[in-house]
């Protein structure tokens, strides 16, 4: 691990700072704030022909609404902005951080074009850990831990169903663009993943929370497509956070909280312990050993509140964290030294 320069710490946080600003630059119309479920989303408003078409562009907080106050500024200085996110891009990739291969980039920034993080779209699995550079401040370890070929999207059930707002042009006419094909399950009806044909074979799976028994396939309408319900989801996606994707000049795009990414790695990695999942498991405590090391020298409480937060969900969640970690007896020291911040 290494530790990235002041110098690429401040780019990255100027960099993201621009893309977001351009997420609220680059909507059409009026910006008008609705009401979902108790909750307060702010929306550009839209005339087209005698209908209004909303576009969800975020919850109503400090941050959404500075850069509304400052839209047609925004507008303004695009072309500036623009060069200014190339500029900061090479200085990232002289300075150290991981770039996005071409045809992950490619992919996100297609999802990205269409809205799919916008309308609350998280990458986990280990494109979003690579992706962690930025927040935590450190590049990643070599090797197979950060080596992936599939693309995981993962969204709230509800959230999608209350947004009233849908990715424009529709997810499978980008991913039949990008020659990607649909893999049919049991039901031909619930098509939850793609893959892309030729050598690579990336696979690209959407996923969101199981608060059922049973895991099942599930409706995601703001993405148009279905996903593969699974327990434990919910835990990882609640608060994610921005990130960039280094390709061309920056993709803004949704991970989770590092924390609780890591946290998750230990209950995930259980879960695999039987069957063909040794490698994998592996794979799992790797990735939540470095951000758990990462962490724990400059952010004890935040991976400490993450760890106790998921302790008190319940004895299920307890026994597999606690039989990962009986594994890895080094990163539970490490953790166990966090809770005094």
């Amino acid at each position: 691990m290494a530790n990235l320069s002041s110098v690429a710490r401040s780019a990255y946080g100027d960099l993201l700072r621009l893309l977001k600003d351009d997420m609220i630059a680059n909507v059409r119309g009026s910006l008008v704030t609705k009401e979902r479920g108790g909750k307060t989303y702010w929306y550009a408003a839209e005339k087209i022909g005698s209908d209004v078409k909303f576009w969800y562009i975020g919850p109503d907080n400090p941050e959404t609404r500075n850069r509304v106050d400052r839209m047609n500024e925004l507008r303004e200085l695009a072309s500036e902005r623009k060069r200014e996110r190339a500029r900061l891009a090479r200085l990232l990739r002289a300075e150290g951080m991981t770039p996005v291969d071409r045809g992950t980039g490619g992919l996100l920034l297609a999802m990205a074009k269409v809205g799919t993080f916008r309308l609350g779209g998280t990458l986990i699995g280990t494109n979003a850990f690579r992706l962690m550079e930025g927040d935590l401040g450190a590049t990643l370890p070599l090797g197979s831990v950060a080596n992936t070929g599939d693309v995981d999207i993962a969204q709230f059930e509800r959230l999608s169903v209350a947004l009233q707002d849908a990715v424009e042009p529709s997810l499978a006419r980008t991913f039949s663009a990008l020659k990607f094909d649909p893999v049919q399950g049991l039901d031909r009806d619930s098509v939850w993943r793609w893959r892309q044909s030729g050598q690579t074979g990336m696979m690209i799976e959407f996923l969101t929370p199981s608060f059922d028994a049973e895991e099942g396939i599930r409706d995601l309408p703001a993405l148009g497509v279905k996903a593969r319900a699974l327990h434990h989801l919910n835990y990882l996606i609640s608060e994610p956070i921005h990130a960039v994707a280094l390709y061309r000049d920056g993709i803004l795009v949704q991970i989770p909280r590092p924390e609780k990414f890591a946290i998750h790695k230990l209950i995930v990695a259980d879960r695999r312990r039987d069957g063909s999942g040794s490698f994998k498991a592996e794979k799992d405590r790797q990735q939540a050993a470095f951000i758990i090391e990462t962490m724990s020298e400059d952010r004890p409480s935040d991976i400490w509140e993450a760890y106790a937060d998921a302790m008190e969900r319940g004895p299920k969640w307890r026994e597999r964290i606690e039989r990962t970690l009986e594994r890895m007896p080094g990163t539970q020291a490490m953790l166990m030294s966090c809770e005094a911040g």
